[in-house]
């Protein structure tokens, strides 16, 4: 049996700012990779999702249980042995510390482009509730992932499919192959 702390992951997190391709990559890779994908917006409770919708950020009060619902899938899925992707913006220390810190097995993924690509990307977009004018309170509280966090930063300048195909490569991931998702 593999070590732990060689084995591929058995949950991947995609983080970043709002309109930085967390949907479209997380699930391209769960795709690619046949594992189950779970979109963070799905565990907001309604009155934060009317409250983005109104044009107001979430505080970090309002973050919480949002953060424990999506921990808690994370929990989940080790504990089960069953693999997957999920996304989560994940901006700040502390809230990567709670869904993905301390879990052999879960690996964070930060997708990172500049503030005009990622602007351009939202204003493309249709019927999300996010507006593109709350951007600059995500990129203000955007804390970059310090080296003893171990998140891997993948840029978003190509194509999607382009991102997945560098972290199935970097995370050692190949679609098809079996890995052991057994619980430690």
């Amino acid at each position: 049996m593999t070590p732990p702390e060689n084995r591929p992951p058995t949950v991947i997190v995609i983080a970043g700012v709002s309109g930085s391709g967390k949907t479209t990559i997380g699930s391209l890779l769960a795709e690619r990779l046949g594992w189950e994908y779970a979109e963070a917006d799905k565990f907001h409770s309604d009155a934060n999702i009317e409250k983005m919708r109104s044009g107001h950020p979430l505080t970090d009060a309002d973050r919480l249980p949002w953060l424990h619902a999506i921990a808690a899938w994370v929990d989940d899925r080790l504990a089960t042995g069953r693999p997957g992707v999920v996304t989560c913006s994940a901006l700040k220390r502390r809230y990567r510390e709670i869904v993905a810190g301390g879990r052999p097995g879960v690996r964070m993924v930060l997708l990172d482009g500049d503030r005009d690509l990622i602007a351009a990307r939202m204003r493309a977009r249709k019927g999300h509730y996010f507006k593109a004018d709350l951007l600059d309170t995500q990129f203000a509280d955007l804390e970059p992932p310090t080296p003893d966090e171990n998140v891997l930063t993948a840029p978003i300048t190509g194509p999607p499919e382009e991102t997945v195909a560098h972290l199935l490569k970097t995370l050692d991931l190949t679609p098809g192959r079996e890995t052991d998702h057994t619980p430690s």
